[in-house]
């Protein structure tokens, strides 16, 4: 098997995991919480039921369609750059990360009409697993991003 398609495979594995580690988390944490309920964790953190139906931070909140096809659009772009450079070394992780917290969040907004947060600190909206392997992907992408030497650099 190539390097790429073994990128490709390990990419996909990783997305599938994080949709699966995510809508798993959102169960437990709802069946957890009644209505309204707030758990405290540790360091000022809450469990909580928190519906987004926005993005980040719930901006957009109101354009549901629009939020739908930034994400598509965005994803097909992280797509094409990873279909030009599925061997280099790590970027599998950046978009299997990147990838399934977008379509984790995706399965809330198909299922439920908003994305499911529980996970609220203090000082900072709350966010769930799909939020953190999102920001965590986007951290990696851009790490194991490096331009490739021109002919002039020898």
């Amino acid at each position: 098997m190539s390097a790429g398609a073994r990128g490709w495979l390990r990419a996909l594995g990783l997305a599938l995991a994080v949709v699966a580690v995510d809508q798993v988390s959102k169960a437990i944490a709802a069946s957890a919480l009644g209505p309204g309920e707030r758990v405290d964790l540790v360091l000022g953190f809450e469990l909580a039921d928190v519906r987004n139906t926005g993005i980040a931070f719930g901006l957009l909140a109101d354009g549901q369609g629009f939020v739908l096809a930034v994400t598509a659009v965005a994803l097909v772009l992280i797509l094409g750059y990873f279909a030009l450079n599925p061997s280099r070394p790590g970027l599998w992780i950046g978009v299997g990360l990147l990838v399934g917290g977008a379509a984790g969040n995706l399965v809330d907004r198909v299922r439920v009409g908003e994305v499911v947060d529980f996970l609220d600190p203090p000082a900072w909206p709350a966010f769930n697993v799909a939020d953190v392997a999102i920001v965590v992907g986007i951290v990696v992408i851009v790490l194991t991003h490096r331009p490739h030497p021109s002919a002039a650099d020898g």
